[in-house]
């Protein structure tokens, strides 16, 4: 069962990933002086998405666990993981941790884009 959800997934994120750049790149315009719009659409959409695929499974829906796992970790986590992390901070909101929300929340992107930067330094202290 274990190898069907990990093909799911995989197929999943492709599809996802292949949405995120179709759609970022039909959105973003050189007109908008660097601006991402594109990638910003696709968060904004893909946490969206994400909200009516979870609740509608909770609500409506009685899919297999192959199905959640292809729709939510695999398309959407490949159009955006952005609309993972939003769901793990509304769950966290909604449980009331509002503590572990903000650092959640805070920190993930303060370290991701430290993390980043921390990236780029190493390489070009490499390479550069």
């Amino acid at each position: 069962m274990r190898a069907i959800i990990l093909a799911a997934v995989g197929v999943g994120g492709a599809i996802g990933s292949m949405a995120r750049y179709l759609i970022a790149g039909w959105v973003q315009s050189p007109a908008w002086n660097g601006f991402p719009y594109g990638i910003f659409i696709v968060n904004v959409t893909g946490g969206f998405v994400m909200g009516l695929l979870v609740e509608g499974m909770a609500l409506k829906f009685n899919v297999t666990p192959v199905t959640r796992a292809f729709l939510t970790t695999g398309i959407m986590g490949g159009y955006t993981t952005f609309s993972t992390f939003s769901l793990e901070a509304a769950l966290l909101i909604e449980r009331h941790a509002y503590g572990q929300a903000s650092v959640y929340i805070a920190g993930s992107a303060l370290l991701s884009i430290i993390a980043l930067f921390a990236g780029l330094w190493l390489m070009r202290s490499i390479y550069a």
